[in-house]
């Protein structure tokens, strides 16, 4: 069982867009190992991608957790398998890569209202498999200058960025100045476009494990049948 766990939207294994990721940031969450970066460009992307190598390719639904009291891995494995199986797969309508707060990633195209949605009901529905945040945990995320509400919502639901304040991202890089984020989206531009499907959907979220050196497996993946 691992200390912490997350659920998180993740590309199907061994596809472009999965392959893609996987190689860039230098981690295969999926095989649980790590990856070349094969088309670095005279960049250095070991540091560029330092921040979300950790998490491998993906993005966040419900950031995250130490389990709740009494609950096992099978416990939560069996909660995101059952809400898998009612909901129903949402459209990205597409992703681009884009600079936005500080780093680098993919974000939906276009009308992101079905992502929203089903982010905010995984983070409703499924906060009974969290333990409370720490008084360590809410003093390190109140360092990033939370709003009221922000911080409100950390202390509700576990995080501060749900419900209004999200937004699907994919993250390709640790914090970048504009010009080096640039050299990064030139970078990888043409292998992106090869590896993102069209049309695309989020079709299955995936219950993520964090190890003992901080890295992140993928624990089970779960269509979205409903």
């Amino acid at each position: 069982m691992y200390a912490r766990y997350a659920i998180f939207y993740t590309p199907a294994p061994g596809s472009d867009l999965a392959v893609f990721g996987a190689r860039w940031l230098g981690w295969d969450s999926a095989k649980g190992r790590t990856v070349a970066h094969p088309f670095a460009h005279g960049l250095d992307v070991q540091t560029i991608t330092k921040t979300p190598r950790r998490y491998g390719f993906h993005a966040t639904l419900k950031a995250p957790f130490h389990p709740a009291a009494g609950l096992i891995e099978s416990d939560l494995i069996a909660c995101v398998t059952d809400f898998a199986a009612a909901a129903r797969v949402a459209p990205l309508n597409g992703l681009v890569q884009g600079y936005r707060s500080g780093f680098v990633a993919l974000r939906p195209a276009g009308d992101t209202s079905e992502i929203n949605r089903l982010a905010e009901t995984i983070v409703r529905e499924l906060d009974m498999l969290r333990a409370p945040l720490s008084e360590a945990d809410i003093a390190r995320r109140r360092r990033a200058g939370l709003s009221a509400k922000q911080d409100a919502q950390m202390l509700d639901w576990g995080y501060p960025y749900i419900f209004d304040d999200f937004q699907f991202h994919m993250t390709l890089s640790g914090p970048l100045d504009e010009e080096t984020a640039n050299r990064v989206i030139d970078s990888i531009a043409p292998h992106a476009a090869r590896a993102i499907p069209d049309p695309l959907s989020m079709d299955a979220i995936t219950l993520m494990g964090e190890d003992a050196a901080g890295q992140f497996h993928q624990v089970r993946r779960c269509s979205l049948t409903g």
